[in-house]
């Protein structure tokens, strides 16, 4: 999937109905898209899906109740973001088609394009990114602002107040294209979700969602030659590779993510927390689908296929 450096002004396309239009417009930037119901909500499940638990006729991996991302063969935009496409054959086939024609609204995967959004949903929130977070491509919004960079990452809610992160498992309304270069996703809203998962209470099962890990930094990396924004980039580009893998490849991708962040490393003295930076490929690859046993794996064997002593 390519990337244009920012979003061109106006479809080109002039034959179809206005949000199929814009549909495929985005999808051509690389966009994952789906359409919405009036309200902002997705187009509800067929029945196959809606009743399906994991072994249903669509085997879609329980992802009526989002807890999966599994693999759905359903021909309709069931599953809200997970259903996300940048295909024009599925975006233009009938079952699609029937829901653009009652769409209010057009959206988009923004961790499928290899992006995050930073919601903001009234004046205070908006303030406070201006005071704290790093200028990027600014949305206006109904609300508020959406604050679009480029890299994908956890996506959350109510990080703080009138906040929330839209990346990986969330979806974007498109607002149009805003004003303003994107700019390279910074800590400070890494950090945001972290913050978050510290401080939620202690749950009695586990989800898809994985719980809050250490990231990388030099308590684990001592004897890492690397400038942080070198390490953090090359992670950055790496989990934006296993984010677009939405339909499969996702644990191809990770174990190859995984031996080109070793490769990097191959001529330090170590250590190099390569683990923390494995960890957080695995929770990516995880986020899309990949069983977290097998990402494990895959992420393990891609460290291990290079010989460093950074480990």
């Amino acid at each position: 999937m390519t990337h244009t450096t920012d979003f061109p002004r106006d479809p080109s396309r002039t034959a179809l109905p206005a949000q199929l239009r814009t549909a495929l417009w985005l999808a051509e930037l690389g966009l994952p898209v789906l359409p919405l119901r009036e309200g902002k909500l997705p187009v509800g499940n067929c029945p196959a899906c809606a009743s399906s638990k994991g072994a249903g006729p669509c085997r879609c991996g329980d992802r009526p109740n989002m807890k999966f991302a599994g693999p759905c063969q359903c021909p309709a935009p069931c599953h809200a973001w997970a259903a996300a496409t940048t295909d024009p054959a599925v975006l233009t086939s009938p079952a699609w088609v029937r829901a653009w024609q009652q769409a209010g609204a057009v959206a988009y995967h923004p961790g499928g394009g290899g992006f995050t959004v930073v919601d903001l949903d009234n004046a205070d929130a908006v303030t406070w990114a201006r005071q704290t977070l790093p200028a990027t491509k600014i949305v206006p919004t109904t609300r508020g602002e959406h604050w679009v960079y480029r890299g994908a990452m956890q996506s959350a809610n109510h990080v703080r107040p009138g906040v929330d992160i839209k990346s990986l498992m969330a979806y974007a309304v498109w607002r149009g294209p805003g004003a303003s270069p994107i700019t390279v996703l910074p800590d400070v809203v890494r950090a945001l979700v972290v913050k978050k998962e510290t401080t939620r209470p202690l749950r009695g099962e586990v989800d898809s969602s994985s719980p809050a890990r250490a990231r990388w930094d030099r308590s684990v990396a001592t004897g890492c030659r690397h400038t942080d924004t070198f390490v953090q980039a090359a992670l950055d580009r790496g989990l934006t590779k296993v984010a677009a893998c939405l339909d499969e490849g996702a644990g191809s991708a990770a174990y190859g993510v995984a031996r080109f962040l070793a490769n990097q490393h191959t001529a330090c003295p170590g250590p190099c927390g390569l683990e923390m930076l494995g960890r957080q490929v695995i929770d990516a690859a995880v986020a899309v689908g990949v069983p977290e046993a097998y990402a494990e794996r895959a992420v393990t064997r891609g460290l291990a296929a290079v010989a460093v002593r950074a480990s």
